[in-house]
């Protein structure tokens, strides 16, 4: 079984190597080009748009979901173990310069973000019981007219829920109550498992409204927590960018128990651990959006704007500023270690943010990254299945806070980032699609000058 692992690992280094890397990167600039780089010259009003209608009653258009209901299911599977441990990561592996590629990372993939939303809206289909259903699957499917990438698609995201949406959640969630409170791991995985179940019983409704309170709280928690920490060490923020700006184009030298990184690592760990913080080329999200209820397909690709800024730009940010200016990052410590480590030497108790942000990070990973699975699996199987899909998706909750099942875990990881392949090859070869909504959204006589008016 060691060997299998190892033999996965070996894999996974090549699947989210350099080829997958570049394309992901490669697709959000040429998106963002081929837009008329609308995630920067219209940010303005996608903030109107959005950040200032979180909680507006005002629904246009058909779905099953508020717009911002769909947008935290997608925020909840999104804002996870990655802005905690992926960041940390990025840090002890690549340096503080690995921090410039994330941000870098991220203003690309705003744009990538807003194409996989745009095109979940403009392919979806209603289901015979009244489901909004969409995604890369069926963009690939009814849009780029690839049903085999749709299929090989769903296949990977299956599967990959169980790791990357399941173990690995509940895991990072029973070792830090474990750590911080001595809980048994095994009470932690019993009782996520029974609300996990007890809120996905109900569907993307229920999903949606519990996300829509949950991700505010959660996020406002750990933002203010970081802000604190920033704001009491204020005089060491100048320092921290330079830091992180100076890293990003010469690699990092070994500095207390930090070991070093060259520049190649420095860019290789930033842009991968924000892809795995913010998705944004995964095809995970637009499943979620593709419920939300909207007069027009631009209209909710502005959420996934604001999805990957809040995500990245944001929350891991306020992460990352903490590890460098505090000087954590030279301690040797890694992943959510690191994080927790930072945030104490930052405040009393500031590690119990930490913990605390990690529990309903988590949480609503779960939540979130079951959701994408059921879809998955009702694309391939018709929606009978998800009923069995929940059987085999809640018990591995348990077996993931015990740390068992690792060669699931493993390859799941490995089947996460196949996902991006075929939804890559669908974000470009319907480039043009997105283009023409664009144009059709902003353009004369479009919604943005009506508005305006």
């Amino acid at each position: 079984m060691d060997s299998f692992i190892e033999i996965n690992e070996m894999i996974n280094g090549f699947v989210w190597g350099w080829p997958l890397l570049f394309l992901i990167l490669g697709t959000g600039i040429y998106l963002t080009i081929k837009t008329n780089f609308v995630s920067f010259t219209k940010f303005g009003y996608t903030m109107k748009q959005t950040l200032f209608k979180i909680f507006s009653k005002e629904q246009v258009g058909e779905g099953e979901v508020t717009a911002f209901q769909a947008v935290a299911t997608a925020l909840a599977a999104a804002v996870g173990t990655g802005n905690i441990a992926g960041v940390g990561t990025a840090i002890a592996i690549g340096g503080p310069g690995a921090v410039f590629w994330m941000w870098l990372a991220a203003l690309f993939g705003m744009a990538t973000k807003y194409g996989e939303v745009v095109l979940s809206i403009e392919y979806r289909e209603k289901t015979e019981s009244g489901h909004f259903v969409g995604g890369p699957m069926y963009y690939l499917d009814k849009g780029a007219n690839k049903k085999w990438l749709g299929v090989i698609f769903a296949a990977f995201g299956t599967v990959a829920t169980f790791g990357i949406g399941n173990m690995v959640q509940s895991n990072s969630v029973a070792a830090s109550l474990n750590t911080t409170f001595d809980i048994d791991p095994l009470v932690t995985g019993i009782v996520l498992a029974i609300a996990v179940g007890l809120v996905t019983i109900g569907g993307i409704k229920k999903i949606g409204q519990v996300t829509e309170v949950l991700v505010p709280l959660m996020a406002a928690i750990y933002f203010f927590g970081g802000l604190i920490i920033i704001v009491l060490n204020i005089e060491l923020v100048p320092a921290a960018f330079g830091v992180i700006f100076r890293d990003a184009f010469t690699g990092t030298a070994a500095a207390g128990g930090f070991v070093g990184s060259t520049f190649a690592m420095t860019i290789r760990f930033g842009i991968a651990r924000g892809v795995f913080t913010n998705e944004a080329g995964l095809g995970s999200a637009p499943i979620a959006h593709a419920a939300a209820t909207t007069d027009h397909p631009v209209r909710q690709g502005l959420w996934g704007i604001f999805e990957v800024f809040i995500d990245t730009m944001v929350l891991c940010t306020i992460t990352a500023l903490v590890i460098v200016m505090t000087g954590a990052w030279e301690s040797g410590f890694d992943g959510a270690a690191l994080t927790t480590v930072a945030f104490d030497k930052g405040m009393p108790f500031g590690g119990h943010i930490v913990t605390f942000g990690l529990v309903f990070f988590a949480f609503s990973t779960l939540l979130g990254w079951s959701y994408y699975g059921e879809r998955c699996m009702e694309y391939l199987f018709g929606e009978k299945s998800i009923v069995l899909y929940r059987i085999i998706f809640i018990p591995l909750i348990v077996v993931g806070s015990v740390g068992g099942l690792r060669v699931i875990w493993s390859i799941a990881d490995t089947l996460n980032g196949l996902m991006a392949l075929p939804n890559l090859i669908g974000l470009l070869l319907l480039s043009p699609v997105i283009a023409r909504l664009t144009k059709n959204y902003f353009g004369e006589n479009g919604i943005y000058e009506k508005e305006k008016q």
